[in-house]
């Protein structure tokens, strides 16, 4: 069966290019980005890895841990992360799971068959320190990631969590928010959101991003 959102993301154990992964102990109190590349020393998986070792800093600031997976052995992923850090000017950063048994590929639903029977597709999952699945994204093997993207859907997760809003299409932090159409006590409503809020229409209501901490993250 496969993981939906709210779903406990699986445990695990399993080999990685930097050591033994016991998931959940792993992961702590942290976010996590759970995300699969087809194989090691793959064209599109090799920019993608530079690009998260590169946001490295961006990613503590949101309290997320990144963790790769791909079905070649330990030795390889070794190998493979000297090609890395040469061609995309980085240091990788964060382990990459060695998923030579398919233990985790099929815990978390990676292998497509009607794709390919043996290989995982690009899948990305965002988990919450409460181990619950929040995001999951699939890819073709031929289409990399925007991790601007995988940034700006954690930002939305995690202020929605703090404050009863919804982001509306193409947020950005900063950017005005929508109020949960639950919210209807106007008492509560002026004590959550003191800079007011815009009725476009009874259910759309919009106003400033009540975080006002972004920058000083």
């Amino acid at each position: 069966m496969s993981l939906r959102l709210g779903d406990t993301a699986p445990d695990f154990e399993q080999d990685s290019s930097e050591g033994k992964i016991h998931f959940h102990e792993w992961l702590g109190n942290s976010w996590g980005i759970l995300f699969s590349h087809p194989a090691d020393f793959t064209p599109v998986c090799t920019t993608e890895l530079g690009l998260t070792a590169k946001l490295k800093d961006e990613f503590e600031k949101r309290n997320v841990k990144a963790i790769a997976l791909s079905v070649d052995p330990v030795d390889s992923h070794k190998e493979w992360i000297k090609d890395i850090n040469e061609t995309q000017g980085c240091a990788v950063n964060f382990p990459i799971i060695a998923d030579h048994d398919r233990t985790v590929s099929d815990l978390y639903d990676m292998i497509h068959p009607n794709a390919d029977d043996s290989l995982t597709v690009r899948s990305l999952f965002i988990i919450d320190p409460n181990k619950k699945v929040r995001l999951i994204i699939t890819y073709p093997a031929s289409t990399g990631r925007n991790f601007n993207e995988v940034l700006r859907v954690i930002d939305s997760l995690q202020l929605t969590d703090e404050h009863k809003v919804a982001t509306p299409g193409n947020w950005e932090r900063g950017g005005d928010v929508v109020i949960v159409p639950s919210l209807q006590d106007e008492e509560e409503i002026k004590q959550r959101f003191p800079k007011g809020y815009k009725a476009v229409k009874s259910y759309l209501r919009m106003t400033p991003d009540p975080k006002s901490n972004w920058s000083g993250e």
